[in-house]
């Protein structure tokens, strides 16, 4: 039997840089991946071979819209989703050959199976081929993350009706295509589509997209997609979705109680994700679990269970990569008898359309709900002139501070490069910087990140210059 300081069931991205923080900590270290590849959900059927569609996908956009203003005559474009589809592949290939090269370096064990425990310090890893293996731990971090939820009358067949992982790997580009959810997963999946020609329709049980961002970006990014010809059906209920052979129906109940019928080569079924604790074994060792399917943890991210740890989508708190990478890194450090510290407030959100969604910190919204005095100050990107020479002129940034200390509260980003953006607003926002202090910071020009100085401008004194 195999002995070892810490086990880490999961190798996503909070699995994996749990193990190598541990390593590093001098702790001996293994790691239980039930597929034969490393890096979990987010790097084979998730964060990055969506990434790497979404890429495709905007530069045959680029090449029939926007290349014969640049000069650029290109003549007979055609969108190879064949092609597309296997460089996905190779990207993710490389990328989980990475984590695995990172185990080696780190000396890291891998077992390959389905990691369950026997008691709180046994764990049993059964390969694909039923070959069980028994392991000794004195801790455990549970990190297995999450997989596509779904509600009744919409349950996905994995052929016209699908999830995330099928949209990752289709065979055509369909003719149209429903996405049920105006979340992340579902707007980032059907702007791919819509790029390549599909028409996409989105139902919506709330008001508006993105409804947990600000109430400003989910606005904005509906007229972004809209110039995509994406159709929004917002404050629909979907009761029911069927594949009729070849398509696929939705029946849905709008905001007024009338039933509408949509038709479509596919439905995407994108209503956010849950736990994944399956086979686990939790039973044995009686750990918490509450009613969503999350793993209770304290403070320090410990079970109810003495030595067990759970990190990412499997415990509350947004199911982001980046969160979890965070969640790892601070278990391994409290293991080694450090005092490590994670801001939740201060979590950046990304929508990978184009241009990106970006937030961190309050939305304006929350700050009315919870009556604090509050300004605002926003700049048009299309007022750069960095945004005029690249043609991306979409979007804005909104800057949310303390009326009476001008502290930052929030940064709500829509525009070109967001996703690198928004971590000025996150720098600045850890250690409470006003926005004064931005709008005192030199930028460089031309750039996107002048539009962050300028809303601190317009938050500050209402003095932005360029508009």
């Amino acid at each position: 039997m195999s002995k070892y300081d810490v086990t880490i069931i999961g190798s996503g991205p909070g699995g994996y840089v749990a193990a190598i923080r541990c390593a590093q900590l001098g702790m001996k270290t293994a790691i239980i991946e039930k597929y034969d590849t490393l890096g979990g959900t987010c790097l084979n059927v998730g964060c990055i071979p969506s990434k790497a569609l979404l890429d495709s996908s905007e530069h045959y956009h680029n090449a029939t819209h926007t290349f014969e203003e640049h000069g650029i005559k290109v003549d007979n474009v055609v969108a190879d989703i064949n092609q597309m589809i296997a460089r996905k592949d190779k990207v993710v290939e490389q990328t989980c050959n990475g984590v695995k090269f990172l185990m080696d370096k780190n000396n890291i064990d891998v077992h390959h199976g389905v990691g369950s425990f026997v008691d709180k310090n046994t764990i049993k890893v059964t390969d694909k081929d039923g070959k069980e293996t028994t392991l000794e731990t004195k801790n455990t971090i549970i990190a297995t993350g999450s997989k596509p939820n779904y509600f009744p009358g919409m349950e996905p067949d994995k052929k016209r009706i699908i999830t995330s992982t099928e949209a990752l790997a289709l065979k055509e580009i369909p003719k149209d295509i429903i996405v049920i959810g105006g979340g992340v997963i579902g707007l980032e999946l059907g702007s791919v589509y819509a790029r390549l020609g599909s028409k996409v329709q989105v139902v919506e049980f709330a008001k508006s997209i993105i409804p947990t961002m600000d109430g400003t970006m989910g606005k904005e990014l509906t007229k972004v997609l809209k110039k995509l010809k994406m159709k929004f059906n917002m404050e629909h209920r979907v009761q029911s979705v069927e594949n009729t052979g070849d398509r696929v129906k939705v029946t849905a109940l709008n905001k007024k109680g009338e039933e509408v019928v949509l038709e479509a080569d596919y439905c995407l079924v994108s209503v956010g994700r849950k736990p994944y604790t399956e086979g686990l074994g939790l039973e044995n060792v009686g750990i918490a679990v509450n009613d969503r399917g999350q793993i209770e943890t304290d403070n320090h991210l410990k079970t109810n269970v003495d030595g067990i740890y759970a990190i990412g989508d499997v415990v509350k708190g947004a199911m982001l990569a980046h969160k979890a990478e965070e969640e790892g890194t601070f278990v391994a450090e409290h293991l080694a008898g450090q005092i490590p510290h994670i801001n939740y407030d201060l979590i950046p959100g990304v929508v990978y359309t184009w241009p990106e969604v970006a937030a961190v910190g309050k939305t304006e919204e929350q700050l009315k709900e919870a009556g604090v005095a509050y300004k605002t100050g926003s700049f048009p990107i299309k007022a750069l002139g960095r945004a005029r020479a690249s043609m991306d002129i979409q979007g804005l940034v909104k800057i949310l501070a303390d009326k009476e200390t001008d502290e930052i509260l929030g940064m709500h980003i829509i525009g070109a490069r967001a996703a690198d953006l928004i971590m000025e607003g996150v720098t600045a926002m850890e250690y409470r910087a006003s926005a004064e202090d931005i709008a005192r910071i030199s930028h460089p020009h031309p750039t996107y990140s002048e539009a962050v100085k300028e809303a601190a401008m317009a938050a500050t004194e209402d003095r932005a210059m360029h508009i």
